[in-house]
């Protein structure tokens, strides 16, 4: 039997204490880096600040936004940029919001500027609905929406217009689930598309409420 070569491991060399900072801040970098090109294209979590989307949001509650969905659908949770103004005067008053004593309308033109503000809010109405809302609940091309998300709408003022609009083609209109307390398209508009960052699709926070919409 022919004897074989003996084979001599080189010995591994220790990282020196240089070496090992170096890794870990390398590591790091890549770590947020991949973090934040996550936020900026795929996903984004977002904190809710008010309570106008009671019950299904709750103040403080953390969401999750999937910014490759901006074309939403009926019923979807949105996070978007509103109109300019919409941020500035709570409950803004659009130059189309009432035609005639005792027959108010919805708002159906907002601003053509777009707000840094961040809001979210419930799709209603899609690119050429018809709308009208009774009771704070939204009658979309002669059917009444349906949904236990809806809060009870007392304030006739904020809760019902009986006037139609149509929703301008590319644009959405949104409310909040909270409809006697919350500043939504009713008084500042439809949504342009482009404006809309993405489509909720999670919730994280608390643990009481975690899962998905």
């Amino acid at each position: 039997m022919p004897l074989m070569a003996a084979t001599s491991k080189k010995p591994k060399r220790k990282k020196g204490p240089v070496a090992n900072v170096v890794e870990l801040v390398l590591t790091v970098a890549v770590a947020v880096g991949l973090a934040l090109l996550i936020q900026a294209v795929l996903v984004k979590p977002y904190r809710i600040p008010t309570g106008s989307m009671i019950p299904t949001l709750a103040i403080g509650q953390r969401i999750l936004v999937n910014r490759l969905d901006t074309s939403p659908g009926l019923g979807d949770i949105v996070v978007f940029h509103p109109p300019a103004g919409a941020d500035v005067t709570p409950n803004a008053i659009c130059e189309n919001h009432a035609q005639g004593p005792g027959q108010p309308q919805p708002c159906d033109e907002g601003t053509p500027a777009e707000s840094k503000q961040t809001f979210v809010k419930r799709v209603v109405g899609l690119p050429g609905d018809h709308l009208r809302i009774t009771n704070g609940h939204v009658w979309r091309n002669g059917v009444q929406e349906t949904g236990s998300y809806i809060q009870p709408c007392l304030d006739s003022t904020v809760c019902t217009f009986p006037q139609q609009i149509t929703v301008p083609a590319g644009e959405y209109y949104m409310m909040g689930d909270n409809r006697g307390n919350s500043d939504d398209s009713r008084f500042w508009g439809p949504v342009p598309q482009k404006w809309i960052i993405g489509v909720a699709f999670a919730t994280y926070w608390p643990i009481d409420r975690i899962g998905f919409f």
